[in-house]
Formats: structure tokens, sequence, C-alpha cells
């Protein structure tokens, strides 16, 4: 009766934390399909009497929404590209390489989780500045290389690793970099499942350093451009305020990500769980 009892009690739990987690969501895509005259009102209405997609049609029609779709995608991509590859070299090297401070160097690399990213933003800004590569892809794509999570990440999942796979190939005469890109790297796909979810997420989600280190449409990525409908940017484009416009941009940036970590969930999960074994 008691299990019975305690297994109701999690339910309800559970539910609350589902209702609470989904409501803001179905109301932004709720919001996105009212037209704006059952938007602005002081009725609550979960669901649009009138559904329209005319939202979605004038904030493509109005603003470069194909273009800041496809720098947010690229860059995304890009950086996920790139943090797997320094990562996974990073997180072998400090998990099976002997080399002296070994260890102080990791902890160093570990301590940077530590530091805020609003610390470290004027001296990038002045940085890529001065290398005149503000306003380009570069700019979004190589700070986020610089990825601490990601490297804990490999390293705690290739220690999980039996080193005996390694010393029989090392036996039969294979190098180093054979034995991480022919063995270690496709046991470890659920870690770089994680870390590359992980790495897309927060790059496609970034807002803060897009918005200092971009100035035109042409690189200019989708956060950034809906700040527009917002009217968080003076002096850009902006007309009268549109809520459902707000909502219609807020549905077309998460639709990726959403269906991203749909699809790689169970690799997601699993990777998570496996890090987490040896330290």
């Amino acid at each position: 009766m008691n299990k019975t009892m305690s297994r109701v009690v999690w339910y309800i739990i559970l539910v609350v934390i589902v209702v609470l987690a989904l409501g803001p969501v179905v109301w932004m895509v709720a919001t996105s399909l009212k037209p704006e005259s059952e938007i602005i009102t002081t009725e609550i209405r979960w669901l649009p009497q009138n559904g329209t997609f005319e939202h979605f049609g004038a904030i493509f029609e109005a603003h470069p929404m194909t273009q800041w779709l496809f720098n947010s995608l690229f860059t995304a991509t890009a950086a996920t590209i790139l943090v797997l590859v320094l990562d996974s070299l990073a997180g072998y090297a400090f998990a099976r390489l002997r080399f002296r401070g070994r260890g102080i160097l990791f902890l160093i690399v570990l301590s940077m989780l530590f530091v805020p990213i609003q610390i470290t933003i004027i001296p990038l800004f002045i940085l890529f500045s001065r290398l005149g590569l503000t306003d380009t892809y570069w700019a979004l794509i190589l700070p986020v290389g610089a990825n601490v999570t990601g490297v804990f990440l490999m390293r705690q999942f290739f220690l999980s690793i039996p080193a005996e796979l390694e010393e029989a190939a090392r036996v039969d005469g294979a190098s180093t970099l054979r034995i991480l890109i022919s063995i270690v790297l496709p046991l470890a796909r659920p870690a770089l499942t994680a870390v590359a979810i992980i790495t897309f997420l927060s790059t496609w989600n970034s807002f803060l350093w897009p918005l200092i280190v971009t100035r035109s449409d042409s690189v200019r990525t989708l956060p950034v451009g809906i700040a527009q409908f917002l009217s968080l940017r003076p002096g850009l484009v902006q007309g009268q305020m549109s809520i459902g416009q707000s909502m219609a941009g807020a549905v077309v940036a998460a639709l990726p990500p959403i269906v991203v970590f749909v699809v790689l969930q169970r690799y997601f999960i699993e990777g998570i769980s496996r890090t987490g074994l040896k330290g």
C-alpha cells in the first residue's frame, strides 16, 4: 500500500513538473497561431479560436529569417564539428597519454568552467577586432572551440574504455593516432553525441556574444535577429511591436534544437551516464 501511494505521489510530482515545463512552450506555439486581436486581450485562451499562420508569413517577409536561420545552422554545425575534433584529442590526451604536468594542466583547463563568460567577452572582442574578424563567421565559431565541458566529458568516457583494447592494438603495431581513430572513437559514439548535442544547443541559443560581435544581417544569428522583434536593439529594422510575430520567431528558433535532441536523445542519455563512471 505504501509502495503504491509512493508511486502515486511520484507520478503527481512528475505530472506537475511536465506541466510547468511544457506550459510556456504550448503558450508560445498557441500565441504564434493566434491573430493579434486574440492575443491582446485580458481573457486567457490557451487555444486559438481563429488559427492563422500570418505571423510566420510576416516575419519571413519583413525580416531576413532565411539568412538568420542559415547563419545559426552553419555556425552551430561548424562549431560542433570543431569541438568534437578538439575535445576528442584533448580528452584522449588527458585520459591516456602520460606526460609531465598532465594532472595540473587538466585542473587548469577544468578551472575555466568557473570563469563567467561575461569576464572574457571584452578581451575576446578586442582580440577579434584587432584581427579584423568581427562580423564574420570566424568570430562566431572559433570561441566555441574552447569547450571545457566537452574535454571533461570525453576524458571521463575514455577512462571507462578498457585499456587492454588499446594495448592489443599497440602490440599489433598500431600508432596512437590510429588507435584513437579506429578503436577508441567508434566506442565513444555516445559521448561524442552528448558533446555534439550540448555544443549545438548552446551555440544555437547563444545570444550575448553574437549580439556584440555581429553588425550585419549577413552573419547575424537567429536569436539576435529575433531580438529586433522585441525592440532590444534600437535603430535596427523594427516597426510596430507584434507579440504574434515574436512568438512565431521563437517557434522557428526552437524547432531545430528540439528535432536534434529528440532524434539523438538516446545517445545523449547514454553518453552522459557513462561519462560519470570513473574519476
